[in-house]
């Protein structure tokens, strides 16, 4: 039986860290990553794989990264030296005997980690903690049949390694406390940000990825829309370094299927339920990167240059004619509107922009005006350039002043009998021909269109918030929706330095239907006290290199909007998982809204 963890043992703590030499088992990306973090910080590192190539490989990585370090003037000729020294290589197991901690990062396998943890119970010294590097395995089952499961708790690295700050550190119901907080302690002196959470699959930061993950591959498999659209979108409309599909080929189709398959074990969320394309990629050996293909087509295995292939989608190639468009519409006195309406004016076209009354017409132009001001004071524009957009827009109190444009977009508010309302005056009072567009975020565009007798002329301009600033269009196109209308809105896009990207009439669009079920999982796990707002903000920034947390963003985005978005979702997929979270409806129905109103998941600062 296994005796329970004394502070004897870990006392070192008090003069240096415990953790002076550092085994690190299987020396794939990971591994060698992890080393190169742990050789730099003068620990001394014990390489292990079965493969003496792999170790060759990870003794040249870390060559070539002190290399650059040198070059780049962070470290010395002589710390670079000392570093290689003290990161060895071996074959055997049996070379682990003498670390203080072992690290294990071999392939995500019960049957491959239980038998490393096997053997490492009969070579360490009892004093020794045992570390998994796994991000989709149950550490308690791996530690339950560890010799000593209270030595036993997972430190999950992002890749790569040395350049991701974040490391999960997770512990079991078995896992001794002074394990955790000297790890802990490690990862602090490593120049890393340790998140302290439990063990389930996922943990915190692939707990959330892979779901949404998941979401974009079935959005692909579906044919709502490309690959390249569907990557455009999260990258232009969430600030993401990466879209999800060129991501599941960096992390690798395979190994996002097995951390899939994992969570729906435990969570048995259809949300988790790996998407059928996962499944057929991996078995044809279609994983991604290293294969060469997944997703995406790529120069070499290994490469990260991607080639054109079959699906590649021919650029500037109009196969139907637009329609001339020379003035604008924009109907709305929000920030939106005003915003969509200083888009097209800086792009020379003439825009009337129409509201309720004359006052808050006039008020949404003398908001552009201070927008351009400030575009002037960061040296963006000339204060002729600015003066010359404002004259370009003409501030009405009537929607009769859109009866010659080639254009009517609304930017009103997200009601859909206000917007039907609104696209049966623009039926009336617009020539024909003109363009009916919409900017709804979570409404039927088919809806709009069947309030007009044209509805081949309607279509959805789904602008992201603040329009002069954000790149992303998402054109949506309805069954009743013309060719050429949808040929003109993607010019118009291209003309106004916007990126369109393309989507059915169906709830949430691309983006939203993606950022949502992600936001609602993550009140989720603060429901389920799993973690907190605060770990799970920073995991999210600093492992998925999200530009915002979750509740950052709830809170901006405002938690009545989150809300009615995802019930909208919810009512047209009718998945259960798509369910709002009890804890988001309870913050609305008492108020607390975000930032808006000083309170929403954190509270803020009164204005």
């Amino acid at each position: 039986m296994a005796t329970p963890l004394s502070d004897s043992s870990l006392s070192p703590l008090s003069a240096q860290s415990p953790f002076q030499t550092i085994a690190v088992v299987g020396l794939g990306t990971m591994g060698t990553g992890i080393a190169e973090v742990l050789t730099r910080a003068g620990r001394e590192v014990v390489g292990i794989d079965i493969s003496e190539a792999a170790g060759a490989r990870a003794v040249a990585a870390l060559e070539a990264a002190t290399e650059r370090a040198v070059t780049r003037g962070r470290i010395t000729e002589r710390e670079r030296g000392d570093a290689l020294a003290r990161f060895r290589t071996f074959t055997d197991l049996q070379a682990a005997a003498d670390a203080d901690l072992v690290i294990e990062v071999v392939p995500e396998s019960y049957e491959i980690k239980q038998q490393v943890f096997r053997e490492l119970d009969a070579i360490v010294r009892p004093e020794a903690v045992l570390a998994t590097g796994t991000n989709a395995l149950s550490v308690t089952r791996l530690a339950a049949e560890s010799a000593r499961p209270e030595r036993v708790l997972g430190l999950h690295f992002f890749n790569p390694a040395p350049a991701m700050k974040l490391v999960e550190v997770v512990s079991s119901v078995l896992t001794a406390p002074q394990a955790v907080a000297a790890v802990t302690d490690l990862a602090l002196d490593l120049g890393k940000e340790p998140v302290a959470v439990g063990d389930r699959p996922g943990f915190v930061a692939d707990g959330l990825l892979f779901g949404y993950l998941n979401q974009a591959a079935a959005m692909y498999e579906a044919k709502y829309a490309s690959r390249e659209d569907i990557d455009a979108a999260m990258r232009l409309g969430c600030g993401l370094p990466m879209g999800p599909l060129a991501l599941l080929d960096l992390i690798g189709v395979d190994t996002a299927r097995t951390v899939l398959e994992a969570m729906y074990a435990a969570s048995h969320d259809r949300l988790h339920a790996p998407a059928p394309i996962l499944r057929q990629l991996s078995e044809a050996g279609l994983t991604g990167r290293k294969s060469g293909r997944g997703f995406y087509s790529y120069e070499a295995p290994g490469s990260a240059t991607v080639v054109p292939d079959a699906l590649t989608p021919l650029d500037g190639v109009a196969t139907v004619a637009g329609r001339t468009v020379r003035s604008v519409g924009v109907a709305g006195s929000g920030t939106m509107a005003s915003g969509i309406a200083e888009v097209f004016a800086k792009s020379g076209y003439e825009v009337v922009l129409a509201a309720r009354s004359e006052e808050k017409a006039q008020a949404a132009k003398a908001r552009i005006g201070k927008s351009l001001a400030r575009s002037v004071d960061k040296g963006r524009m000339t204060v002729e350039a600015a003066a010359e957009t404002l004259d370009r827009i003409t501030p009405a109190g009537t929607y009769d002043a859109f009866a010659d444009v080639d254009l009517a977009l609304e930017a009103v508010a997200e009601d859909l009998e206000v917007k039907r309302q609104l696209f049966a005056t623009f039926d009336k009072v617009c020539k024909p021909g003109a363009i009916l567009a919409t900017t709804t975020s979570s409404l039927p565009v088919v809806a709009c269109a069947r309030a007009t007798s044209r509805p081949q002329d309607v279509i959805g301009m789904h602008f992201f918030n603040p329009a002069p600033a954000m790149k992303l269009v998402e054109v949506v196109r309805t069954v009743l929706t013309a060719d050429d209308v949808h040929a003109t809105v993607r010019e118009l896009c291209a003309k106004v330095r916007k990126h369109p990207v393309d989507c059915g009439d169906r709830a949430g669009f691309i983006v939203n239907a993606l950022l949502f079920p992600y936001l609602n999982n993550a009140i989720k796990m603060v429901q389920e006290h799993y973690a907190t707002l605060d770990d799970i903000d920073a995991a999210m920034k600093l492992g998925g290199g999200y530009p915002m947390g979750p509740f950052e963003l709830l809170d901006v985005v405002g938690l009545d909007v989150s809300l009615a978005i995802e019930k909208v979702l919810h009512r047209e997929f009718r998945d259960p998982g798509l369910a709002p979270a009890p804890l988001l409806e309870h913050l609305v129905a008492a108020g607390c809204l975000g930032r808006k109103t000083g309170r929403g998941f954190r509270e803020y600062a009164k204005r």
